[in-house]
């Protein structure tokens, strides 16, 4: 077999990865044995090695113990669209994150008054030490777990008012603009930045990933006249999800 002029695991990686995209080797197919790759390719059992490394940390390939290693199945991936602000009686915050109005979501929150470090301090404009709400929530679709997000609002602006927690009270699950607005907040912007990076351990356990699996981040802040009054990071796994944008045209 001919190869071209890359490092010898990198070229079998590819031939292998080139047979999973065609389908010679389908989903939860046994990968070929460091054995059967040194003898195919014509390589050592170092570079057997490696190039299956390879195919495991991009996600095509897993180990089972005491089984080999097989073609994972690739999910089929989901749009977030981001679109600014939604309208009355879409103001939920996940339905707002979902791009395709079949999928019926629930999720779970939980609450806590905490003291702002200094990222988050610096995201919502308070000092280092203000007292913040906190409110940590998990998304699931058809009972899987599809999203990871932790919201945090100043008590300066919510604290002891009716919409102090996100998720109770009367407009308990509401959107922030919805919610903010009851306390006369009008909120008139808000500016996202998309990242991605490893996700932490707890995120790929909820998620269902393996250690390694790359994870999308959006961080997200709602100002209000110039003021923080809401800041979020909204996390998804990378092999499942597209962030599309769609913004007015002036």
């Amino acid at each position: 077999m001919a190869f071209g002029d890359q490092p010898a695991y990198l070229r079998v990686a590819d031939d292998l990865r080139k047979k999973i995209d065609a389908g010679e080797l389908p989903p939860h197919a046994r990968l070929p044995s460091q054995a059967r790759i040194r003898e195919e390719y014509g390589v050592s059992d170092t570079v057997a090695l490696e190039a299956r490394k390879v195919l495991m940390a991009e996600g095509l390939v897993e180990g089972r113990s005491g089984s080999g290693t097989y073609v994972r199945a690739q999910p089929v991936p989901r749009r977030v669209v981001r679109g600014g602000f939604h309208t009355a009686g879409e103001t939920t915050p996940f339905r707002q994150e979902q791009a395709d109005d079949r999928i019926t979501g629930t999720w779970d929150a939980e609450s806590e008054q905490e003291e702002a470090g200094g990222e988050i301090a610096g995201r919502l404009g308070v000092e280092v030490g203000e007292r913040v709400m906190r409110t940590r929530y998990v998304f699931r679709s058809r009972g899987e777990v599809v999203m990871l997000s932790t919201s945090w609002e100043p008590l300066a602006i919510t604290g002891r008012t009716p919409v102090m927690l996100p998720e109770e009270g009367p407009l308990g699950g509401c959107g922030v603009v919805e919610r903010i607005a009851a306390i006369d907040v009008v909120v008139d912007n808000v500016a996202e930045q998309v990242g991605a990076r490893p996700g932490l351990a707890e995120e790929l356990l909820a998620l269902g990933g393996v250690p390694g699996h790359v994870v999308m981040v959006v961080e997200r802040t709602f100002y209000a006249s110039g003021r923080p009054v809401e800041t979020a990071d909204v996390v998804v796994p990378a092999d499942r999800y597209r962030v599309g944008y769609r913004l007015p045209v002036r």
